[in-house]
């Protein structure tokens, strides 16, 4: 299985370059934000709560993004792969993450973070803003924050990846093609060493 954290920061373009390695691998996207966005236009109370917290720029309680990750692993057993997106935030979460995986007898294949400086970050957030509808993309200081708790509770995650071995960069300013290509040619050494 080839199992990819796709990590940056809010508008680092995550989800534009996930779309694309998931029909070049065949892989399964889990997106935190998408199944949380799920959960709340289905006026879960689970969504509701998610909901209160994300409209002031925090976060959602590990265990309940670590369960609804479960139970789409579990759905997809037999996958190519996921790919992860927006998750892990924290250290813990990447250690209940790897736990999750081991139980579902598989493991993470890498991390590769997109680097983009902040000031692009809030400019591409608040022009995203204006087509998303999406409030927390139109509020330049929510939006700073947002960038601000990324730096501060997600870099340490970069961290824990590398320890492993498996922290890979790219660059995420410039073309989407070429930011692309950077990162399936990282996918396919990495999927070269493992086959060795």
């Amino acid at each position: 299985m080839l199992n990819i954290v796709l990590f940056g920061p809010p508008g680092a373009g995550k989800g534009t370059q996930s779309q694309k390695l998931i029909e070049k691998y065949n892989l399964i996207h889990l997106s935190t934000g998408d199944l949380l966005r799920s959960e709340i236009a289905a006026g879960t109370k689970l969504g509701m709560e998610a909901k209160k917290l994300m409209d002031n720029g925090l976060l959602v309680p590990d265990e309940v993004v670590i369960g609804m990750i479960d139970s789409k692993v579990k759905e997809h057993r037999n996958a190519a792969g996921f790919i992860f997106d927006g998750f892990p935030r924290t250290v813990p979460q990447a250690q209940s993450l790897d736990k999750l995986m081991r139980e579902n007898e598989t493991e993470i294949t890498c991390m590769i973070a997109l680097r983009v400086d902040d000031e692009e970050l809030t400019k591409r957030l608040l022009l995203r803003g204006q087509t998303s509808g999406r409030p927390d993309d139109q509020n330049e200081e929510l939006i700073r924050k947002r960038v601000m708790e990324y730096n501060s509770k997600t870099a340490p995650v970069a961290d824990y990846y590398a320890g492993q071995g498996k922290y890979l960069a790219v660059d995420g300013i410039g073309e989407i093609e070429d930011i692309f290509n950077e990162l399936s040619q990282q996918i396919d050494t990495l999927k070269e060493q493992n086959k060795k």
